[in-house]
């Protein structure tokens, strides 16, 4: 049983790289080659004042290129995109619009660990509905994600 879980793990992980490095991020960028693996974040992890409850959280800066509508990325959110994230498992947490920065918008998703991370992205990434939605409400974006694990001492886990 153990070896299973273990060989479907890696089957997912195997897919989500092979996915996220051919699929357009949610900004509508296409894949610059593999990405990265996401880093250990979540529970249990081996740090110092980090929760041994904690979810994997990322926060997603997108700043919309020249040319391209801050509008229509927010619609494209409002509209549909949330109600994928969630489909594939991904939780919400918050979404901000810097005041200084009118053509970024901010936002943190939490997930049970880098793996579930991984295949929510993978999921999200392969969807029909999301590859039609990219397609028809392209946005030109930088994206830039940071990676946290919560303190042993903050209110949100």
């Amino acid at each position: 049983m153990k070896r299973l879980a273990i060989m479907s793990a890696a089957v997912l992980l195997l897919g989500a790289g092979h996915v996220l490095a051919g699929q357009a991020p949610p900004g509508g960028q296409p894949a610059r080659g593999p990405a990265p693996p996401t880093p250990a974040c979540g529970p249990n992890l081996a740090m110092k004042n980090v929760a041994k409850d904690s979810r994997c959280f990322e926060l997603r800066t997108y700043t919309v290129r020249e040319g391209s509508s801050i509008d229509l990325l927010h619609s494209r959110f409002r509209d549909h995109t949330n109600r994928l994230f969630k489909k594939h498992g991904m939780t919400l947490v918050g979404f901000w619009q810097p005041v200084a920065k009118p053509d970024q918008l901010i936002y943190l998703l939490a997930y049970k660990d880098a793996a579930a991370r991984d295949a929510a992205w993978a999921a999200f990434g392969a969807d029909p509905e999301w590859v039609k939605v990219r397609s028809e409400m392209a946005v030109q974006l930088q994206v830039d994600n940071v990676f946290m694990s919560a303190t042993d001492y903050g209110p949100l886990k």
